[in-house]
């Protein structure tokens, strides 16, 4: 039987593991956390969002970058420090401007392959995360951005996904509870929500029961591959660092995958893209029926929604680009707050919990999947905003993958 290594304990990490283990694969999963997905897949959007496949690489958001490049309650928040890293990552970023269209159509096609995967999972292995599937509603404040949204609905219905253009009476009929002037919305029935820590840390627990050996607390410092062996040092707190060999390797470690890609001889340039979330404790029964049970993305503010269960609301987006920083900062946490008092305003926000994550983000907006320059080493990272959304369907893609090239 084949063994093979996964480095990181996220979504992409816990979903690799149970596809390999249903494979047949001997696996054993490093995670450097005391518990699985405790970083970026902890407290995001929530979003299971095939309609929200549109890649970033468009002129439009070039234009809004530089617009909000001096607002820091903006979207998007740029560190103007220079590095090789950053300008580099821009410099692709544009580079992959012309593949736009391709991109989001192919990403639409993995969403929706993904889901379907996911549910299945969730559903053999019974694990409760807070599913809801009431679609998701993107609402804009003006033509613009919604004449643009029409002409993405075109690039999503080639991946397969319906959306439908709502009138702002047609959205308040959908999520009664949304307060506000809005110039319409798109509305996607098929999309849905849940709690990505639930799902990750339930299916972590049903790929041990297949099999899989999960070592927490385990931080893995350098990988080496010699004569096709893979080795990986690993530290844990409190011991003696230990080697362990295996015959192959699935970076899937968010944020960090560069550093070991770099190691193997391989080149992956993710940036740690910071997003920020608060959830919202419902406490009363006014904030719970004044919080919206469909899922809403707002156009304007770059914000996401999520109702999870009765008493949470979940509100995630910005995009911050400074380096490895995982600071939570208040002026980037005030405006989710005072987003949901305009837009929600009977909901009480006397209890917040803040967070903030770093998203793997490649230049293309596209994950990378796949082999590296040596025939045991892996990859499944990258997935950037949608790794929650994507990370079932490239599971299997990487799982399928290795089975082709290496036997269990």
């Amino acid at each position: 039987m084949k063994s093979i290594a996964i480095i990181g304990g996220g979504i992409t990490g816990v979903t690799t593991a149970y596809a390999l283990a249903k494979r047949g694969f001997e696996v054993t999963l490093f995670e450097r956390h005391r518990y699985s997905a405790m970083e970026t897949s902890f407290a995001n959007g929530g979003q299971l969002s095939a309609s929200n496949a549109e890649v970033w690489n468009h002129w439009s958001n070039i234009v809004k970058g530089i617009k909000w490049m001096l607002k820091g309650d903006a979207p998007l928040l740029i560190n103007p420090k220079p590095s090789w890293h950053k300008l580099s990552w821009f410099a692709e970023f544009i580079a992959a401007m012309p593949d736009y269209e391709t991109n989001t159509v192919d990403t639409t096609k993995l969403a929706i392959a993904s889901r379907n995967y996911l549910f299945d999972w969730a559903t053999q292995e019974n694990i409760d995360f807070d599913l809801k599937k009431e679609g998701i509603l993107h609402i804009y404040r003006d033509k613009a951005g919604f004449d643009h949204a029409a002409k993405v609905s075109k690039l999503l219905a080639q991946g397969g996904l319906s959306r439908q253009a709502v009138t702002p009476k047609e959205m308040l009929a959908i999520e009664p509870t949304l307060a506000g002037s809005y110039y319409g919305g798109f509305f996607t029935e098929s999309d849905s929500t849940g709690d990505i820590h639930k799902f990750t840390t339930g299916l972590a627990l049903a790929a041990q029961r297949l099999g899989v050996k999960i070592l927490y607390d385990q931080n893995v410092k350098s990988l080496r591959n010699i004569n096709g062996v893979f080795s990986a040092h690993v530290y844990s707190q409190n011991a003696t660092p230990t080697q362990h060999n295996f015959d192959g390797v699935v970076i899937c470690a968010g944020v960090e995958s560069r550093g070991f890609a770099q190691q193997l001889g391989d080149r992956v340039n993710i940036y740690p893209v910071k997003g920020y979330s608060i959830t919202v404790n419902l406490k009363d029964t006014q904030s719970q029926e004044g919080a919206p049970n469909v899922s809403l993305l707002d156009d304007e503010t770059k914000l996401v929604t999520s109702r999870l269960g009765l008493d949470r609301f979940r509100v995630a987006g910005t995009a911050e680009f400074n380096g490895y920083n995982r600071d939570i900062r208040a002026d980037r946490i005030n405006p989710l707050i005072s987003w949901v008092k305009e837009c929600f305003p009977r909901i009480n926000t006397s209890s917040v919990v803040p967070w903030a994550g770093l998203r793997p983000m490649l230049p293309n907006m596209m994950p990378r999947v796949g082999q590296g320059v040596a025939n045991n080493v892996f990859y499944n990272t990258g997935h950037g905003h949608l790794g929650w959304t994507l990370s079932a369907v490239t599971a299997n893609m990487i799982a399928e993958k290795i089975q082709q090239s290496m036997k269990p």
